[in-house]
């Protein structure tokens, strides 16, 4: 494991760095396949792995159940591209034959001849009001369980497909095109951000929405990272170390986990195959290779379990990293107190040492400030209203010592 240090000014975020575990299965232990190309949890717990054979689904513990044309009438093909658990448990699995949905019971599948767009799927995900939502080698496909909407060059799409779908907790669709950035769908019209907005490349793998504010943007050269008004905040493009002249990492998926944390599966095939797994804590970049355990190099896809256990999927089977300590943690000892904590609408700042004046700061999970207050020499407590803000994790910032905060 390789820690590289980011400087970003004041570091607000202190990780705490232990011997991961990894713990790998292929088909010696119940997968179907070693070549998984997908990966997703539902909510029971159990993993969903789309293969080249078909799907694999673990328990966490020791049963494996798979699902293929061969065993499940209604499955539509074995080559699995995108599979996504919704919300009520069901599961959607997208393939170059269109795509199949799983009850629980039985699998139905949708192709162009019930209404889905195109039937080459690329990525697969939910928006706030259960629609269904499908990237396409030609665009995207809106099901609402009746109806399918198609959106494609004539609608406002760009040529090139769509990689990536990331719905926003303000009902619109974040998309990831093949070739040309970033659209932004409201419902009626798509907004594009570029590299002539800021971004790294307009190649773009991943999306990935920290706390529906922030967002992280993984493309072919790198990581772009937008802030709350999806305006440029900074880029990051060697967080993976690869070898001369592999410099720049592509990104191949972005995932975020409960502590805030951004992970970030890299793969290069260009001379060498080389990749792996990364994190940022807001401060570093941590490293995860095959030396230190990982199943492989060839990294298609990332799961974050509620536990903060990490599932990669990759062409020769699947890691579990657990253990890996990658968090963000408060100074032991500081000199003053937040309360309540959880919070709802209100934050109260209490100095529990003489008041010599000061300002504190309120910062997100991606180090940026997102309120200040001052105290006055004398003054010991204040009241900071956060009904503004998104509900998450933050940082208290005071004198150089940080309080973890969690806003409700």
């Amino acid at each position: 494991m390789k820690v590289q240090l980011i400087a970003a000014g004041a570091v607000l975020m202190v990780s705490n760095l232990f011997a991961q575990t990894f713990t790998n299965y292929t088909t010696a232990d119940g997968l179907i396949d070693n070549n998984v190309s997908c990966v997703d949890i539902d909510a029971t717990g159990s993993i969903w792995f789309g293969t080249q054979s078909g799907v694999s689904v673990f328990d966490g513990v020791s049963a494996w159940t798979d699902h293929t044309t061969a065993t499940d009438t209604g499955f539509v093909d074995n080559t699995i591209q995108a599979i996504y658990c919704v919300n009520s448990g069901d599961v959607w699995i997208g393939t170059d034959f269109g795509a199949s949905y799983f009850n629980g019971t039985i699998w139905t599948t949708y192709t162009t001849a019930d209404g889905l767009g195109n039937n080459q799927i690329k990525c697969i995900t939910e928006d706030v009001n259960g629609n269904i939502w499908f990237g396409t080698n030609n665009g995207a496909s809106m099901y609402d369980g009746v109806n399918w909407t198609n959106y494609g060059t004539a609608e406002g799409l760009p040529f090139g497909g769509v990689n990536s779908i990331t719905g926003h907790s303000n009902g619109d669709i974040w998309m990831g095109t093949g070739l040309s950035g970033i659209r932004i769908f409201d419902g009626a019209t798509f907004t594009p951000i570029t590299t002539t907005d800021g971004l790294i490349d307009d190649r773009i793998r991943s999306i990935a929405i920290v706390n529906q504010m922030v967002k992280w943007v993984g493309t072919s050269e790198g990581i772009t990272v937008l802030d709350n008004s999806d305006v440029f905040v900074a880029n990051h493009t060697t967080m993976f170390t690869l070898p001369a002249p592999d410099t720049l990492n592509p990104v191949e998926d972005l995932e975020i986990d409960s502590q805030g944390n951004i992970w970030a599966g890299i793969y290069v095939d260009y001379l060498v195959t080389e990749g792996g797994v990364c994190a940022y804590d807001g401060s570093q970049w941590i490293e995860f290779h095959v030396s230190d355990g990982l199943i492989g190099p060839v990294v298609r896809e990332l799961a974050i379990s509620t536990n903060d256990d990490v599932w990669v999927a990759t062409s020769t089977g699947v890691s579990k990293i657990s253990d890996h300590s990658v968090g963000i943690s408060e100074n032991e000892d500081v000199s003053f107190s937040v309360y309540p904590n959880p919070a709802n609408d209100v934050v109260n700042v209490r100095l529990l040492n003489e008041g010599f004046g000061g300002t504190l700061g309120l910062y997100n999970t991606s180090m940026q400030l997102v309120k200040s207050e001052s105290f006055d020499a004398g003054q010991k407590s204040l009241a900071i209203s956060v009904s503004d803000l998104s509900s998450g994790i933050y940082f208290a910032r005071f004198n150089g010592q940080t309080k973890k905060i969690v806003l409700r």
